[in-house]
């Protein structure tokens, strides 16, 4: 007959039995996943993030998320730096960074650009055609740079019948004021600073008049992007709820509230920049993600983009663009 294990004994026995347990849950603990690391700037279809972050749906989605606010140019060098997991930015700059070292994988799209970027131009200039002789500022080799170039064959004019002057986008309202410059190429909400720098200037080009020209996406590291796909997958899942938010009318006004007090502007300053961004749900990109050619395809619109690139010496030789795409984030169930 076994002895009953007394008081003490049976005390002595449970401490032995749950130190294993204790030890590993802190080993597990220790080897917990750091969050993932993403940078994103002003611009709407990002911006738009600032809803998921304030209401607390990548907790509820059992995904660690952060984000980190940047200048746009600044943004893509802490992401070359290896200080950032993941970052926003356009499918042409996504090439530019990864033919400069960088490589990142595009594994969601969050809208394409609408009308928010835009050529602004001093007061008695009406039309591209009328830059012809004069100076035009834009940032090198961004998605301005190429809205200009495209605008202006439209125009029946090249790149050689302006004066090009590379700055910063943020830094253009300032830029505007300068007595020799007639325009600027700059993204909402730096543009409307523009308008508003220079009283009597308006937009003669847009980017609603290029549809598809400029798609803006979450650019991962390669790496991330396997260590961490499960992740990644459920961040991607929580953009739906995003655009669902703000496209709603009962819950707009709220989500307006939040990007604009992320902007550092009014809610009523705010609003209109939406009307300038397409933002795409998660089927509308599975769409876009299809193989084609033209801008209505990601494979489409960044091959005509690397083409830019390579020809305006942006970078050397031509990117492999497929290898910039993986819709299987996108598209999974």
């Amino acid at each position: 007959m076994t002895a009953s294990k007394t008081p003490g004994t049976m005390r002595r026995w449970l401490l032995k039995a749950l130190v294993p347990v204790a030890a590993a849950a802190c080993a597990m603990t220790a080897q917990a996943a750091p969050p993932l690391k993403v940078g994103y700037s002003d611009w709407p279809g990002w911006v738009a993030w600032q809803v998921a972050i304030d209401k607390g749906w990548f907790k509820e989605a059992g995904v660690d998320v952060k984000f980190e606010w940047f200048d746009y140019s600044a943004s893509m060098d802490a992401f070359s730096a290896g200080k950032l997991d993941a970052v926003m930015m356009t499918n042409g700059d996504a090439l530019v960074t990864g033919a400069g070292g960088a490589k990142s994988v595009m594994i969601m799209l969050t809208d394409y650009s609408n009308g928010n970027d835009i050529i602004v131009a001093k007061p008695g200039i009406k039309s591209l055609a009328d830059l012809k002789g004069k100076k035009v500022a834009v940032e090198e080799g961004l998605v301005e740079h190429l809205l200009l170039l495209n605008g202006l064959k439209k125009a029946g004019l090249k790149e050689s019948d302006v004066t090009l002057v590379n700055a910063k986008t943020n830094e253009m309202p300032q830029v505007l004021t300068a007595k020799d410059i007639a325009a600027v190429g700059a993204w909402q909400p730096v543009a409307g600073e523009a308008l508003k720098a220079v009283p009597g200037s308006k937009g003669i080009y847009t980017s609603a008049d290029e549809p598809g020209l400029i798609y803006d996406t979450v650019s991962v590291s390669p790496a991330s992007a396997k260590a961490r796909r499960a992740d990644w997958i459920k961040f991607i899942k929580v953009w739906d709820k995003v655009v669902a938010y703000i496209e709603d009318p009962k819950t707009q006004a709220d989500a307006v509230k939040i990007m604009a007090a992320r902007s550092g502007v009014t809610p009523a300053e705010y609003l209109p920049l939406l009307k300038g961004t397409k933002l795409l749900s998660l089927a509308a990109s599975s769409k876009v993600y299809t193989k084609g050619e033209g801008y209505s395809s990601i494979y489409g619109a960044t091959k005509l983009v690397d083409q830019f690139n390579t020809s305006n010496a942006v970078y050397k030789g031509a990117q492999p663009v497929e290898t910039y795409l993986d819709p299987s984030f996108t598209n999974a169930k």
